[in-house]
């Protein structure tokens, strides 16, 4: 996502972010957090993160920003619950 989109939102590079990629491989998600959403997203592409350097490249799919960690963190093991999975897949995606 260009960064003048991002910018355009509101959102800068220090916000606690919980976010959803799609491999272009098999179509699956990952659901993850962090602070730094495009060097994050570089790193799932570029097989420097562990669990998704199988199923390289990526496509950022929906992120939502938080002013608190906790709340972002909360809201990231919702979305890994099954109730959660129910959620991403009718709203979010």
């Amino acid at each position: 996502m260009p960064r003048e989109t991002l910018v355009k939102w509101g959102y800068n590079d220090f916000m606690h972010t919980v976010y959803i990629l799609q491999s272009e491989k098999n179509k699956s998600y990952y659901t993850g957090y962090t602070t730094q959403l495009k060097e994050r997203l570089r790193q799932h592409n570029h097989h420097e993160a562990k669990y998704t350097s199988k199923n390289t490249p990526y496509t950022l799919v929906w992120f939502c920003a938080f002013k608190n960690k906790q709340k972002a963190l909360e809201f990231e093991h919702y979305l890994k619950s099954s109730s959660g999975f129910a959620f991403r897949n009718k709203r979010l995606i």
